[in-house]
């Protein structure tokens, strides 16, 4: 225990220190994992893995950039218009507490909590690309990073495993068992979690829609944004929606989108969920929750995403090399335990 918790300090302390570099690589790390399937399918259509590292990277640069200019347009540029509405909904919840019987004092001091935790939240959701990266040079710096460092690892990253699984300091076999697990595992989380973010948006979206909340658009991009942060990025923004509608369209809307809300968040996401996901994590929903706030709390906004997908790794792991252990004495030809079905992964 002493030994990890001087692992988990100075990994802590170094990744503080190299966060300019180190937050762009795994980033890039991430997207090449779940993007190195579509390089290795066009490379086995004829196109050489240059050119398919490219066009996967082009398309990859349009999308973010797409994606960017909507939260911008449709999130920042009506920051003042969604935080009125915002206070406007702390307004009637004062109001609800008073004919609830509160008395007036209690009232007010839970809208100035109130008050004060949305603007606290909405600012954090408006600015947290930018709290995310504080420590780099500049935004430019970041995007450069990650851009180049996402194309090495598209390029090289066979010659990059190999390497990898010779320099792990563990036999061969074992080598290709925790790189393999953990790409499979990065692959079907973050893959899972897209389409999930993508029903998320749309289901609520179009609800705010047709109720006839204002601001759908950015409602839907929000929804869709904190859906990759597990477990509290879905109902923190199913609350932010919630708000907004108490606040434009009254009590019986605000219930209404909270049905909406409760219904992609729960009965609809957990219909579709075992679809998109599969076997993708495979631990249980509370390690999930306490490995992600407890990753948050040491690493920030990159430990609270790879939680979860990096956990399930390490549980794969540990048992698929108890199976090597177990097959060992009757199999001396390690290259056909467990490991050796995870290197097409």
């Amino acid at each position: 225990m002493a030994g990890v918790t001087i692992v988990l300090v100075g990994a802590v302390w170094i990744a503080n220190l190299t966060s300019t570099i180190f937050v762009p690589v795994v980033v890039a790390a991430v997207l090449a994992a779940v993007l190195s399937p579509i390089v290795r399918f066009l490379q086995h259509h004829g196109i050489p893995r240059l050119a398919g590292a490219a066009l996967v990277f082009v398309g990859v640069a349009v999308a973010g950039a797409a994606l960017l200019v909507m939260i911008i347009s449709g999130v920042s540029s009506q920051s003042s218009e969604l935080t009125d509405k915002l206070q406007h909904a702390a307004d009637k919840l004062q109001s609800a507490l008073k004919d609830l019987g509160a008395s007036s004092d209690s009232a007010q001091q839970a809208k100035s909590s109130a008050s004060s935790g949305i603007g606290d939240a909405f600012h954090a959701l408006l600015n947290g690309l930018g709290a995310g990266i504080s420590g780099l040079a500049s935004l430019a710096v970041f995007i450069s990073f990650t851009a180049l460092s996402l194309f090495l690892l598209l390029k090289d990253g066979p010659t990059i495993r190999t390497w990898a699984e010779r320099h792990l300091g563990v036999p061969r076999p074992a080598a290709r068992v925790v790189l393999g697990r953990t790409l499979q595992s990065l692959r079907g989380y973050f893959g899972g979690v897209t389409a999930i973010a993508a029903f998320n948006g749309i289901v609520i979206g179009l609800g705010a829609l047709l109720l006839g909340v204002p601001l759908a658009g950015s409602i839907a991009v929000v929804n869709f944004t904190a859906a990759y942060i597990p477990f509290l990025g879905a109902w923190c923004a199913g609350a932010f929606t919630v708000l907004i509608a108490l606040g434009d369209n009254g009590t019986q809307t605000a219930i209404a989108m909270a049905v909406v809300v409760l219904l992609a968040n729960g009965a609809l996401q957990q219909l579709i969920q075992p679809v998109v996901m599969g076997a993708a994590l495979g631990i249980h929903p509370l390690v999930v929750l306490v490995v992600t706030i407890g990753a948050g709390a040491l690493f920030g906004a990159v430990g609270m995403v790879l939680a979860a997908p990096l956990t399930s790794a390490a549980v794969r792991i540990s048992a698929d090399l108890a199976a090597m252990r177990a097959e060992q004495p009757t199999s001396p030809g390690l290259d056909d335990a467990p490991g050796a079905a995870l290197d097409q992964a």
